[in-house]
């Protein structure tokens, strides 16, 4: 944060002022201006400028309150001395009218005092410096407001990917140049990226962490500094103990801000983004252990009607739960499985999937409680199809079907016997379900399986020596696939 004492200004650094041309400003005591920043311009000749400063300032003056005896006195000592403990940054000495050169005595005053002390020329005026700081907090400002705005959108489109957690911090740790770190709500690191800031950083980063964990009579936010690097931790939605801590080499403008757009970012990532609350969740759950049917569960969660989803993230790799957990929000929706490679959502109906980023999803039709289980097969179908076809999403097209006119417990004997011969070897079960179901697409099916298209015809030929049919003739191909939907 800013320190208070100064105006709450994008500070300049007095090296830029020194580089303009145009005004021929010279340091000609006081330390180097590297690392000095100017917050404000303030002109006076005031014997006392104390009263006057708010710090941080390059006070102007042309010399008119110096007395003729100054230099054989304390004067200048006593002058720069209260300018130094006013926070001045720097002092600007004006030659001519008053006086043709700067007073010796003032440039060893600043030397003693570590001010810088700078010549300002006869034809640069005062007014004339203030315009240039004034020009130059302007570009610093439109700087940082680019610097933010872009960090913003890096960070949101980092919070749609697949790992959102991980990318918001990758993200953020490249932003500020140094380490960003998600803490648990016991303490532990959970994720963490961006450069190793040493042993003695990181733990007292994890120390600060503790400073922002619930209770909620404890801080949002805290920063501190150890060993040369900046820290600043802030406490992660409503006291749920998950915290954002932050280690940079440096503090520079803008970084409070990007840092606190992540930490909102990561609130909705982690935070309970529910449809109901925890205890009726809870309540569902145990009914359905104690035997209770789904629909008696399923109206402690509210709504009649579900879809259930199948998302898997695009790339390789399985979704972790932080992952999981996030599209379950994107989806409105806590009700989260995550299984292996794909993720099961169970949605209210009136909560109408959309395609997101990094996602292939598969939708279900909207049925009732007692019907999920064929809608987690709908579902499972709609995910495949929309990978064949690289669709961001597919959705199942519920219709009267004539499978419903044959009773179910005799289209199931039907099913077992005639694909007897390949259900014991369940990849030859999958690669003929979906062959069929994309209509005998080598390519297609090859996708949908992650696998080779010669493994396709492999399995695919083996079927048909094992079936002991032609899978050409469209007839064979519609009653396997009618048993296929049986089983």
């Amino acid at each position: 944060m800013p320190d208070p004492t100064v105006p709450p200004t994008p500070p300049v650094p007095l090296s830029a002022l020194l580089a303009r041309e145009d005004l021929a400003l010279r340091r000609i005591a006081g330390p180097a201006a590297a690392d000095t920043v100017v917050h404000w311009v303030h002109t006076s000749e005031m014997a006392d400028p104390y009263p006057y400063l708010l710090g941080g300032e390059l006070l102007l003056t042309a010399g008119v309150h110096i007395p003729e005896a100054a230099g054989s006195g304390t004067y200048f000592d006593d002058y720069v001395s209260r300018i130094v403990a006013a926070g001045g940054a720097a002092l600007g000495f004006g030659v001519a009218p008053v006086h043709d050169t700067v007073p010796r005595a003032l440039v060893a005053a600043c030397d003693a005092h570590g001010l810088p002390l700078l010549e300002v020329p006869p034809q640069t005026t005062f007014s004339g410096v203030a315009r240039a700081v004034w020009q130059l907090m302007a570009r610093a400002r439109m700087a940082e407001l680019r610097r933010v705005t872009e960090a913003q959108q890096s960070l949101a489109a980092a919070a749609s990917r697949p790992d959102p957690v991980a990318s918001v911090l990758r993200q953020l740790a490249q932003r500020l140049g140094g380490r960003a770190v998600l803490y648990g709500p016991e303490g532990a690191e959970i994720a963490g990226a961006g450069r190793d800031p040493g042993g003695e950083v990181r733990e007292a980063l994890a120390r600060l962490a503790e400073v922002v964990q619930p209770p909620a009579s404890r801080p949002a936010s805290a920063t501190d500094s150890v060993a040369g690097a900046q820290l600043a931790v802030y406490a992660l939605g409503a006291g749920h103990g998950f915290v954002l801590g932050v280690a940079t080499p440096h503090r520079a403008p803008g970084d409070h801000t990007i840092a606190s757009v992540a930490a909102v970012l990561l609130s909705l990532l982690t935070g309970d983004q529910r449809s109901g609350t925890g205890a009726a969740r809870s309540a569902a759950l145990v009914r359905l252990l104690l035997g209770a049917p789904p629909e008696e569960a399923a109206s402690l969660l509210g709504g009649d009607r579900w879809l259930v989803v199948h998302a898997r993230p695009d790339g390789d790799g399985a979704p972790d739960p932080v992952a999981a957990s996030a599209l379950g929000a994107a989806l409105g929706s806590a009700l989260v499985d995550p299984a292996g490679d794909v993720v099961r959502v169970l949605v209210p109906a009136d909560r109408a999937p959309e395609p997101l980023p990094g996602w292939t999803l598969g939708v279900s039709a909207a049925v009732t409680p007692a019907e999920w289980p064929a809608a987690d097969t709908q579902a499972a179908r709609a995910l495949a199809r929309a990978r064949a076809t690289r669709a961001p999403l597919f959705r199942h097209g519920a219709r009267p079907a004539l499978a419903d006119l044959v009773p179910p417990g005799e289209a199931a004997d039907h099913a077992r016997a005639l694909l007897a011969p390949v259900t014991a070897h369940p990849a030859l079960t999958e690669t003929l379900r979906a062959w069929l179901s994309l209509h005998g697409s080598w390519d297609r099916t090859a996708v949908a399986l992650s696998v080779h298209r010669n493994t396709v015809r492999q399995r695919i030929a083996r079927c048909a020596a094992l079936l002991e049919t032609d899978l050409d003739d469209p007839d064979v191909r519609m009653e396997l696939w009618f048993a296929l939907r049986q089983v």
